[in-house]
């Protein structure tokens, strides 16, 4: 047994225990693409049909929106023939959520990466929709050699070192070589959008709140240099208990240092709705910032009129009209399909899906050899799709950077405006 992959095992157990990867890697190659990319037989299944995996959170409060991305995802291959070039493609849905946790569990999550790994018809994995779960699937697939690609992570230290913390993204990475990738833009481009919708509504004392998670903490820390960057005064950065009861009290402390904007960076199933009301009824003159991780139905559907009324949500997903004609298409054809209308991350799964299809297409006769496709993925540039003309970077970001303002009417997402980030 290899060194590393001991060093994988160990980092398992860690992650298993406090809920994210702590995994580090004795190479250091882990800049661009995939490394140093040579395909073997043994990373091939030697069949004519290939299977691609999704892993969401199916239970809890996360099921409506990830029913949608799996909806949009089968959709794409649908669209596609069940097949990419010459292979037959399988799709498997798993379940990263337990009904105890009602969200993504650490267990569910390292069993789903673990049984697509032990696969040898596997040729990519579509997820996970947290970017704590993906610190831990992660590394079990990219010690097995899988192209992983999300339709919704946001946190940077899964792609880039830049703001993000100490050993991140290596320590996702123990082979030394990148596997993953991902159709939506990371939390450098969100926290900055952020900033500039908390700017356009005339914030000046911004309180921002975190779930303690990866992706809730790491937007939360993302966030707050910008705002001051940009003029704002930041007041408090704190983590929330998902678990409290209520949060009154924390709703009078920021009231009494003077927050006219608060910033949560988490996801609804953090207690988000529980937040959202306590604060209304303590400071209803504050204005509620919320990110992606609250831009579901879930939420919109749950705070009621009053918090609606002081809600702004960013969210990567546009007003339909703004796609292109194909983008377009794909609302149209999910409704018709799946009688009601996607949730904001459905065309994001349609387009992780898609992806994924034009990797093993692109790999030609070797559509069958994990390597090949993780290669053919990395190439991948001026890519037409539903969400626009994109290409993916050397750390397998996607170089769109437009993200949506969102109120909230009637307990549904309203498109407010595009917001251009100032990532700078």
């Amino acid at each position: 047994m290899r060194v590393r992959h001991l060093a994988a095992t160990s980092c398992l157990l860690t992650a298993l225990s406090f809920g994210v990867a702590a995994c580090g890697s004795d190479d250091d190659d882990s800049s661009g693409g995939s490394g140093a990319s040579t395909t073997s037989e043994s990373s091939s299944s030697g069949g004519s049909t290939v299977t691609i995996y999704s892993s969401l959170p199916l239970q809890g409060d996360s099921r409506p929106q990830s029913v949608s991305v799996n909806n949009g995802e089968e959709l794409a291959l649908e669209k596609a023939g069940n097949k990419a070039g010459k292979f037959t493609v399988k799709f498997v849905k798993l379940d990263d959520a337990t009904a105890a946790a009602g969200k993504w569990d650490p267990g569910a999550t390292s069993g789903d990466a673990r049984k697509a790994a032990q696969d040898k018809t596997t040729i990519a994995y579509l997820g996970e929709f947290n970017s704590g779960a993906t610190a831990i699937s992660l590394p079990i697939l990219n010690e097995a050699g899988i192209l992983q690609v999300s339709p919704s992570n946001t946190a940077v230290g899964l792609t880039r070192s830049q703001g993000a913390d100490k050993g991140e993204p290596d320590k996702y990475y123990p082979t030394g070589k990148r596997t993953y990738g991902r159709v939506v833009p990371a939390d450098h481009i969100q926290a900055a959008a952020q900033v500039s919708y908390q700017k356009d509504n005339g914030c000046k004392q911004l309180f921002i709140l975190n779930d303690k998670e990866v992706y809730g903490k790491g937007l939360a820390d993302q966030v707050a240099p910008i705002a001051k960057a940009q003029g704002l005064t930041v007041i408090g950065n704190e983590g929330i208990d998902p678990k409290a009861a209520n949060y009154r009290a924390l709703a009078g402390t920021i009231k009494a240092k003077g927050a006219d904007c608060i910033f949560f960076g988490g996801i609804t199933q953090n207690n988000a709705v529980q937040l959202w009301k306590d604060l209304n009824a303590t400071i209803p003159s504050a204005k509620l910032f919320g990110p992606d991780g609250v831009a579901e139905s879930a939420f919109s559907e749950k705070i009621g009129s009053k918090a609606e009324k002081q809600t702004y949500i960013t969210n990567p997903t546009l007003d339909p009209k703004l796609y292109p004609q194909s983008g377009q298409d794909f609302f149209k054809e999910y409704k018709a399909k799946y009688g009601a209308d996607p949730e904001p991350y459905a065309i994001y799964g349609y387009e992780a899906m898609s992806i994924a299809l034009q990797a093993i297409t692109d790999a030609g006769d070797k559509g069958n050899d994990k390597q090949a496709v993780i290669d053919a993925f990395y190439k991948i540039k001026n890519r037409e799709s539903v969400l626009g003309t994109y290409s993916i970077d050397e750390n397998g970001d996607t170089t769109l950077s437009d993200y949506g303002g969102n109120r909230i009417e009637g307990g549904k997402l309203t498109f407010d405006k595009v917001i251009k980030a100032a990532t700078s």
